[in-house]
């Protein structure tokens, strides 16, 4: 009998030794790293808030869910700098970058595949710390010193971790932190709810500049970018595609590269796993479709093919996480200038069609003037130690339209690195630098 009983035991003993070794992520404690400043979301807001802070003197992290840093302009293959005009600092600095590395074709068009070098490049130049394949999951939040949070977790296959910082920057571009920590936030249209479409980019090669400039589906002297569109949306048609986007769009990136927006799902959230989902796997299957029909066209089609398309798909919208100030659409057709500003916006409004029933063309009834993002739209209302940075901060609906490109996102991203880094080297609670932005200007 103890001889069966001694076999049990040391047979559990073995199985225990098994799970043991066999999970190491479970039997670890939960990891803790400690910063002055993190920064949640490695697209352009973020990269260029990581940057900024780290090179005011600030310890800095960056966290990102995926493999690779520039978010929608590497993860989701945008390929083109919108709003990047007369923009100094950080954006200035990209541009100049790519340019030497000849990854320009031309000011505001890039290959992805050299922005990505660059800003892993300029990360470690920094001094910043990255951590790729990590997503948030949640915040704690304190009410000792006030509202604040205390530290954020994460998954990844290093377990769970808990990350402590002075300063929290939320860059997630749907306001994921914002969220966690139970800020406040807007959604999509007042009184609707309706978010602007999701679209699914991609390179294609294949074809040639020349030939494209030769069926007028290229913008050149004489034909507006609109007409080249809708041009190239009759040659859809004429391979029997009726395409989602009634817009659609081919640039050359390299001369034998060519960047394509051709997709638009319409009705899903960003909020949503499943919704992502399918309106990834939607897009994905339409894009391939159309340049199986355009190259059985033959003539300038017959090499079309897809060299990537994008690994995240386009998403417009998420949570706008409420600020100490609201940017709203009075604000923008003003023209407003702020004591506080951190960027100048000189973009239009650029809303895309809300229902697949529409017309696919992007429009708006809101015209905007050149006007001031100020420094209170990027400091959180709900929390004391969080900013936000890129198309998550502090707006309303239409002004949300004009700002979220790429050349306005880095800028605001820059500028709330500087401030977080400001604000924890001097000691300054958050909510008082606005206040020291315009007492200074």
């Amino acid at each position: 009998m103890l001889k069966k009983l001694g076999i049990i035991i040391a047979s559990m003993l073995l199985c225990c030794n098994y799970l043991y070794c066999s999970n190491p992520v479970k039997r670890d404690s939960v990891n803790k790293h400690e910063a002055d400043v993190i920064v949640c979301g490695g697209g352009p807001a973020g990269v260029a808030a990581a940057i900024s802070s780290a090179r005011k003197g600030a310890k800095t992290i960056l966290i990102e869910q995926y493999g690779v840093l520039g978010g929608a302009m590497t993860s989701s293959l945008v390929g083109i700098i919108l709003d990047y005009k007369n923009k100094s600092g950080i954006m200035k600095e990209i541009v100049d970058r790519l340019e030497k590395s000849d990854a320009q074709y031309s000011a505001r068009v890039y290959d992805a595949e050299l922005m990505k070098v660059t800003l892993d490049q300029m990360c470690d130049e920094a001094g910043v710390g990255v951590r790729l394949y990590t997503r948030v999951t949640g915040a704690k939040v304190t009410k000792r010193l006030g509202k604040s949070i205390e530290y954020i977790t994460t998954e990844s296959t290093s377990g769970t971790e808990k990350w402590y910082a002075k300063i929290f920057i939320d860059a997630t571009g749907n306001g994921d932190l914002g969220a966690y920590a139970g800020c406040g936030f807007d959604l999509g249209q007042a009184g609707t709810g309706k978010m602007q479409p999701m679209s699914l980019l991609c390179t294609v090669t294949g074809i040639s500049k020349d030939s494209l400039l030769a069926h007028k589906f290229l913008s050149q002297s004489g034909l507006t970018s609109r007409q080249a569109k809708e041009n190239l949306n009759k040659e859809f048609e004429r391979a029997g595609v009726n395409c989602s986007y009634k817009l659609p769009t081919m640039f050359p990136v390299r001369e034998d590269l060519f960047a394509v927006a051709m997709n638009q799902e319409y009705g899903y959230s960003s909020l949503n796993a499943d919704e992502m989902t399918k309106a990834t796997l939607e897009g994905r299957k339409e894009i391939n479709n159309i340049v199986e029909k355009l190259r059985s066209l033959g003539g300038m089609w017959s090499e079309l093919r897809i060299v990537n398309s994008a690994s995240q798909i386009g998403v417009r919208e998420g949570r706008r996480i409420h600020g100490m100030y609201t940017l709203t659409t009075e604000d923008i057709t003003k023209g407003t200038k702020f004591d506080d500003a951190i960027c100048r916006v000189t973009f239009n409004v650029d809303v895309h069609s809300l229902d697949s029933g529409q017309s696919g063309y992007s429009t708006s009834e809101v015209k905007s003037k050149p006007y001031d993002i100020p420094l209170r739209c990027l400091i959180a209302k709900d929390v004391n130690n969080m900013m936000m940075a890129g198309r998550c901060i502090s707006g309303d609906f239409y002004a949300h339209a004009s700002y979220r490109v790429i050349g306005d996102s880095v800028t605001i991203g820059e500028a709330a690195g500087m401030v977080a880094a400001e604000a924890v080297i001097k000691g300054i609670p958050l909510k008082e630098m606005s206040i020291n932005k315009a007492n200074r200007n």
